[in-house]
Formats: structure tokens, C-alpha cells, sequence
């Protein structure tokens, strides 16, 4: 129970975080015209990591520093796919551009599949056909292809999908927490992207970022959009290491279509019966992958507690399940 309790405060936390941070990105870049993508996103990791040193000299979190090959290596793949995504937008059509999100969910499981070994009921791949299909419908509009954007978004889709594999398996093998891995890694990707931010967004914007006009309104959406960073990207982590890197992803088309509800409720946005059928689809998807994945882990488990008599051990399978130990890698990632 409290394995679950915990995994719900994640998942509400980066849904929570994630719109907020949407709705008030989506205000500083359309409203003020702020686009620098790229170098807001350095900033908001330069902000994550020094909450996190303050949270450390306060001793809410014990640091804990483990291979640092593995923490540079993770750190600027993330930095790296970051950056990826962001040109993908750019050299992309929007709609495009959200194919490449879509493709980031089967792009998982084949590479979990392939390298883990890990099985996918039936039961779960037609709940992630049913999200896919209704994401689809509610945000795809155009697919218009060159090059260089399938390029990038090939590119982006490999890079994300093994950051977020190395979350989880990161957090496992180690031992660590999500606070723990992200204070870790947060220095290296905001390196990779301060330095690459300003150039990636003046590539895509024609604009300088150290040229624009800060106004104190554009400072203080900045100031906002960086506070909410750190619960998103704390979020992030926190979630791919209870869950597994495909329900984060599930949950992150959660999110893409309450930004859209939200977008047309609060910002009065141009929305269609395309968009609501599709919300409503994905929903459907969303419901039943939720609930496949519950019944499927409470039948793991129930089998480990009715085998427990016939096996000799001193260790609890339910504890082994909420401290991320022997039987989690397969139950929290079915």
C-alpha cells in the first residue's frame, strides 16, 4: 500500500508540475515572445541542481556518489536528447514533431524487449495502441517530411528512449534515489545545454538571447518557469524510477492532452471535435493501461506471497517490492 500511495504522489506531482510549467512556458514564448527553448531549459537545470545543494546542506537528502562514468555518460545523453528534441521542433512541422513523441512509446518497449528481455502482454500493447491512436488523432495535423528533420528526430527518439532506460536501470543497479541520480546528473546536462542553448535557439529563432529585452514580466514568468522546473524535473525522475521508462511516456500523453484541455479552457486556444474525440480516446487508453498494469503487478505479487512458505528465505517479497529489490525490476515494469 505504501508502494502504491507513493507511486500515485509521483505520477499526481508530474502531472501537477507538467501542465503548470506547459501553460506558463506557453505564455512566456507565445505572449512575451520569449522563444529561446534551449537556454531556458539550462537554466531550469542550473536551478534544479541548486535547490538540490541547498536541500542537501539542509540534510533532507543523504548524497550518496556511485560509478561516475555512468553519471557523466547519463548525464549528457539527457543534455544531448534535450537539445535533439528542441531542433526536431525546429527543422520539423508541428505534427511531425509530435509523431517523433508518439514513436518514443513503441521505440521503449523494442529496445526493453530486445536488450531486457522483458514481455509486453497483449493486454498492454493494445492499451498503448488505443493511447497512441487517440494522442494521434487529438494532435497530429500536418506531416509534412524533409531530411534533415527525420534526421534529428530519429536521432532524438534513440536518445531519449535510452536516457529514460538508464534512468530506471540506473536507479536499480545503484541503489539510489531519484533525488540522489538527478543531483548527480543535473550539472552535466546543464553543461551540455548552456553551451549549446544560445546557439541552438539562435540556428532556430534568427534571434540573440543575450539581445532580447528582459522586462521585469518576462523575469518574473523566467523566475516562475524555473521554480516549476524543479518539480518537474524531480518528478521525472522520481516517476521512471517507481514506474518504468513506457509508463512515463504513457504519462506524458496524459499530459499533452490536459495541456490541450487546459489551453482551450484558460487560454482559449482553437480547439475542434478532432481534439475532444481524440482527448477522449486516449483517455480510454490511458484508463485501461493503468488498470491492466495494477492487476498484472497485484498478480505477480500474489503469486511471489503464495510461494513464500515453500521458499526458505528471510527476506519479505512485499518489502523486496517497495524498497525497489529482487522481484521490482520485473513487477514495476510490466
Amino acid at each position: 500500500m505504501g508502494f502504491q500511495l507513493g507511486t500515485i504522489g509521483a505520477l499526481s506531482l508530474s502531472v501537477v508540475s507538467s501542465v503548470s510549467i506547459v501553460i506558463c512556458n506557453k505564455a512566456l514564448i507565445s505572449t512575451l515572445r520569449f522563444s529561446f527553448a534551449t537556454t531556458l531549459t539550462s537554466w531550469h537545470l542550473l536551478v534544479t541542481f541548486c535547490s538540490l545543494h541547498a536541500a542537501l546542506w539542509l540534510k533532507l537528502f543523504e548524497h550518496k556518489p556511485f560509478d561516475a562514468r555512468a553519471v557523466m555518460g547519463f548525464g549528457i545523453l539527457n543534455g544531448i536528447s534535450i537539445g535533439l528534441l528542441n531542433l526536431s521542433l525546429g527543422f520539423n512541422s508541428v505534427g511531425f514533431y509530435q509523431m517523433t513523441k508518439l514513436a518514443i512509446i513503441p521505440c521503449t518497449v523494442l529496445l526493453e524487449t530486445i536488450f531486457f528481455k522483458k514481455r509486453f502482454s497483449r493486454n498492454i500493447q493494445f492499451s498503448l495502441a488505443i493511447l497512441l491512436l487517440g494522442v494521434g488523432i487529438a494532435t497530429i495535423t500536418d506531416l509534412q517530411l524533409n531530411a534533415l528533420g527525420f534526421t534529428l528526430s530519429l536521432l532524438a527518439i534513440v536518445t531519449t528512449c535510452v536516457a529514460q532506460i538508464m534512468t530506471n536501470t540506473i536507479q536499480k543497479k545503484f541503489k539510489v534515489s531519484s533525488t540522489q541520480l538527478l543531483y548527480q546528473s543535473c550539472p552535466y546536462q546543464a553543461v551540455v545545454l548552456v553551451f549549446s542553448g544560445p546557439f541552438l535557439d539562435a540556428l532556430l529563432t534568427n534571434q540573440n538571447v543575450f539581445a532580447f529585452n528582459y522586462t521585469p514580466h518576462v523575469l518574473g514568468f523566467i523566475i516562475l518557469s524555473c521554480l516549476l522546473s524543479v518539480s518537474v524535473n524531480f518528478s521525472t525522475f522520481l516517476v521512471i524510477g517507481k514506474t518504468s521508462p513506457v509508463t512515463y511516456q504513457v504519462l506524458g500523453h496524459l499530459k499533452t492532452c490536459l495541456v490541450l484541455a487546459f489551453g482551450y479552457i484558460l487560454l482559449h486556444d482553437p480547439f475542434s471535435w478532432r481534439n475532444i474525440f481524440g482527448i477522449a480516446v486516449a483517455m480510454v487508453g490511458m484508463i485501461l493501461y493503468s488498470y491492466v498494469c495494477t492487476m498484472e503487478t497485484q498478480n505477480k505479487v500474489n503469486d511471489s506471497s503464495s510461494q513464500l512458505p515453500q521458499v526458505e528465505s528471510e527476506s519479505d517479497p512485499l518489502i523486496e517490492v517497495e524498497n525497489g529489490g529482487k522481484i521490482s525490476d520485473k513487477d514495476l515494469n510490466a
